[in-house]
């Protein structure tokens, strides 16, 4: 009989290194993953649960709603739910401004940056601030309409409420998992197994994918459960599952990585390697594709490897388009300082969501750019709170090639600040969305920036004359090919007719919830005569619009893609298949409230044009 002792040995080393491994983890606070937590493993000792709701809604991304309104706006989230447990399409909801792919298919879409890692998958955010710290036990998230857009959630450790801001604000992922798609629209619970940190919180944050989605997600409320004292887990452990170690290694790896990110590149000094392997007989030029494959903290981590990997590592050609947005939670002004050197060639930067609560400040921000903006094209900035004027002029003064800058939801940079904009006359593509730009600056903007194709101005709530902004657009911006003036409150039928005059090359035009347009001043029928070009048309909510308006549309912009009609009373079944019959390539049309288009219909339009996504919600 062949002896036992090796394979006991084997077996007991396996154990060990387990074990080992959960009691790192547990000084971290982390042993309660998900399988943990499946198995049923108790706190002890017990503590009293505190429940409670979102106290306040302190930032988000984006949202369908007015910035005066309460209706389908993220500040719904805050307090009691008010929806839940019906299911249906309701304006005290909080949504988001986009669902689905449509957005990706449109003349607007911009091209993604490489080298985002595969998990990094979120597309918007909410952050909501709680009356009490707690160590998180579950979060609960009721989800009133097309559930399932939740992809990450995250625990802050610094107390918004706090009068003294923390050395170091520290973030931690609670639960992440890709995009899913849920099976019907109906209300739910949405109660992910969450992991528990060794910080106390009462700051979480929500990040969404609505790719999947077959309509707007819409979210009534969320719930914090948790307790006090730090929980002392139970010696009550579940059997080790080889997934679960894996997990921990891919956490432990993003937070190695980007550790590196602050540290190991600024390593100025390697040790000395005796070899760099096979690696010196391969072409410099094949080196640098391979690593052009790897993300930022891959990258770090490779480049201290040997010389020869370090010096391909920190060239700068690596750094031709560079996307910080993934690793927003752990950027900061050093970070930005160590890959200064590398970034001298840079061309393309995402710093979308990074810098808040004091990461990055002006000064870093500038130095920054100071050594790394002359040749940026393309510079996306979205919720970048800590933006100011003096970050707007260095941007003009720093950039001189920039032809792409994204402001969305910069809503901390004062009005006057964009005056600077107007310095960059070789913009092509601004988005200012939910910005506080007003109306001086805008027209400053429009009569310098000619060469403007992309511009979107949604939720700009700070322009008083819609009309005088129309008109100069279309006096200047004769190359524009979309505007975006979702809820401008004041734009007529004058202002379009100038719009459409000047601006034919037009592609893609959002007028929704842009109640001051009445189709019977003919500015729609107008709007389709001089617009051949029309891809994508949003007329949402309103209600004037009517069959003449569809005949139009069907008769001179035959490459329409995608039309949304919602709310509107005046449109007949006979219109729409007309469009349909004419419009080959419609892919999206939104018909949800209208009132003459009811399921029966829909379902009858569905069978006879199976290739048009044909979207009617609904309330309970």
């Amino acid at each position: 009989m062949p002896p036992v002792f090796p394979m006991l040995t084997v077996l007991s080393m396996f154990y060990y290194m387990c074990l080992r491994r959960r009691a790192r983890t547990a000084t971290r606070g982390e042993m309660n993953s998900r399988r943990a937590i499946e198995s049923n493993t108790r706190a002890l000792p017990i503590n009293v649960e505190i429940v409670q709701y979102a106290k306040e809604v302190l930032d988000f991304s984006s949202h369908y709603g007015s910035e005066n309104s309460m209706s389908y706006t993220m500040w719904n989230l805050a307090g009691i739910p008010n929806v839940y447990p019906s299911s249906g399409d309701f304006t005290q909801t909080a949504v988001f401004r986009t669902y689905g792919t449509w957005w990706d298919r449109c003349p607007s879409a911009r091209l993604p940056f490489k080298r985002t890692p595969s998990t990094f998958c979120s597309q918007d955010y909410v952050e909501l601030a709680f009356e009490e710290p707690v160590y998180p036990t579950a979060v609960h998230i009721l989800e009133t309409y097309h559930p399932g857009a939740v992809v990450r959630i995250l625990a802050c450790s610094a107390n918004p409420y706090s009068q003294n801001p923390p050395a170091e604000v520290r973030w931690e992922i609670l639960w992440s998992e890709a995009p899913t798609k849920v099976n019907g629209p109906q209300a739910r619970q949405f109660t992910p197994c969450i992991k528990q940190i060794n910080f106390p919180t009462n700051l979480i944050r929500l990040e969404v994918n609505s790719s999947l989605l077959d309509y707007y997600t819409e979210l009534d409320a969320v719930v914090l459960h948790g307790v006090k004292e730090r929980p002392v887990l139970s010696l009550k452990t579940s059997m080790i599952d080889m997934n679960d170690i894996d997990e921990e290694e891919d956490e432990e790896k993003f937070a190695c990585g980007m550790d590196t990110l602050n540290k190991q590149f600024s390593i100025v000094t390697l040790r000395e390697w005796p070899t760099n392997g096979y690696f010196d007989k391969l072409p410099y030029e094949l080196i640098q594709l391979i690593l052009s494959h790897l993300t930022v903290p891959d990258l770090c981590r490779l480049a201290q490897t040997c010389k020869l990997l370090y010096q391909h590592c920190c060239d700068p050609l690596q750094y031709i388009h560079l996307s910080l947005q993934p690793y927003w939670a752990r950027i900061n002004d050093t970070s930005l300082e160590y890959l200064q050197s590398r970034c001298t060639l840079i061309q393309w930067l995402n710093l979308s969501w990074t810098g808040n609560r004091g990461a990055i400040s002006v000064s870093g921000f500038s130095r920054f750019l100071k050594v790394c903006g002359s040749e940026l094209v393309r510079l996306e900035l979205s919720c970048g709170h800590f933006l100011n004027e003096t970050c707007l002029e260095v941007i003009t003064e720093m950039c001189p090639n920039l032809q792409e800058l994204n402001l969305s939801s910069c809503d901390k940079i004062p009005p006057q600040a964009f005056n600077h904009i107007a310095k960059v006359g070789s913009l092509k593509r601004l988005i200012l969305y939910r910005t506080k730009v007003e109306q001086t600056a805008l027209l400053s903007i429009l009569n310098f920036c000619s060469e403007l194709q992309h511009l979107s101005l949604g939720s700009c709530v700070m322009i008083e004359d819609y009309d005088l902004i129309a008109s100069m657009m279309g006096a200047k911006c004769k190359k524009l090919r979309s505007l975006d003036l979702w809820r401008c409150k004041n734009i007529t039928e004058n202002g379009i007719a100038e719009l459409v005059s000047g601006c034919q090359l037009l592609e893609e035009l959002d007028l929704g919830w842009c109640p001051t347009l009445q189709s019977s001043t003919g500015c729609f029928t107008n709007l389709a005569r001089k617009l051949p070009n029309l891809q994508k048309l949003f007329l949402t909510a309103n209600r004037s619009v009517c069959d003449t308006d569809i005949e139009e549309l069907a008769a001179n912009c035959t490459h329409l893609r995608q039309l949304d009609i919602l709310g509107t009373r005046m449109v007949s079944p006979a219109s729409l298949r007309k469009l349909l019959e004419s419009c080959k390539d419609l892919s999206l049309l939104d018909v949800s409230f209208c009132s003459q288009i009811d399921n029966r219909v829909v379902l009858e339009l569905n069978a006879n044009f199976p290739n048009v996504f044909i979207k009617k919600s609904f309330t309970q």
